[in-house]
């Protein structure tokens, strides 16, 4: 199931850590903020929200395809508050029983998912009846030009740079669609500046 993608994989913990100091820190608090029992993250990277997991977490399946993040992620494992394990695994065929998990988090990985739609009912397969899915997530842009240039980015030679990420989807849209309704859902800037990457979105969704 590994997804290999050697130089993002030695880019990415640092860049993470730069995220982290510069508030990114406050955005996966507010993420995984009043989570309780069993938990599932898909695309954990480097492990960077392992850190701001609540004490009401009972454990946590960290599911990361490529092999270097993992290896990173396996680390900050045994740092974090919770118990977390952190395994091999696709978005797309999640390594975890039906109704299994109290809720489901990605953070900054929907936007390299290959196939998003199964991915979705990936997530409504493992949630439990009354499991919340949080997302936090770099989204398309509200403004025409910059839309415009997130577009030629998609297409042209940025999936291949940044791991498969493409910046211009409408990740809200797309997980009303596969069957959620959006119980929450906040819009800010990181940075504050108009780039291919700062309009993000963080949210909460339940099954419909």
């Amino acid at each position: 199931m590994s997804v290999h993608h050697p130089i993002f994989a030695r880019l990415y913990p640092s860049m993470a850590r730069a995220m982290e100091r510069g508030g990114m820190d406050r955005h996966r608090a507010a993420l995984l903020a009043g989570l309780t029992g069993e938990v599932i993250e898909i695309g954990a990277g480097s492990g960077a929200n392992f850190a701001h997991y609540p004490p009401t977490v009972t454990r946590v399946l960290a599911v990361e395809p490529e092999p270097r993040l993992r290896r990173t992620a396996d680390t900050a494992a045994g740092e974090a508050p919770v118990p977390v394990e952190v395994v091999d695994g696709l978005a797309e065929r999640l390594p975890a029983e039906d109704a299994s998990a109290d809720a489901v988090v990605c953070a900054l990985v929907l936007c390299s998912i290959g196939d998003t739609g199964r991915a979705f009912r990936e997530i409504r397969r493992v949630l439990k009846p009354a499991g919340q899915f949080r997302f936090l997530e770099h989204v398309r842009a509200d403004t025409t030009g910059m839309a415009r240039v997130q577009r030629l980015m998609d297409a042209t030679f940025w999936p291949y740079l940044a791991g498969g990420c493409h910046t211009g989807r409408d990740t809200a849209t797309a997980i009303e669609q596969a069957g959620f309704t959006l119980d929450r859902l906040d819009r800010f800037r990181f940075p504050d500046l108009n780039t291919p990457t700062s309009s993000h979105i963080l949210g909460t969704a339940t099954p419909t």
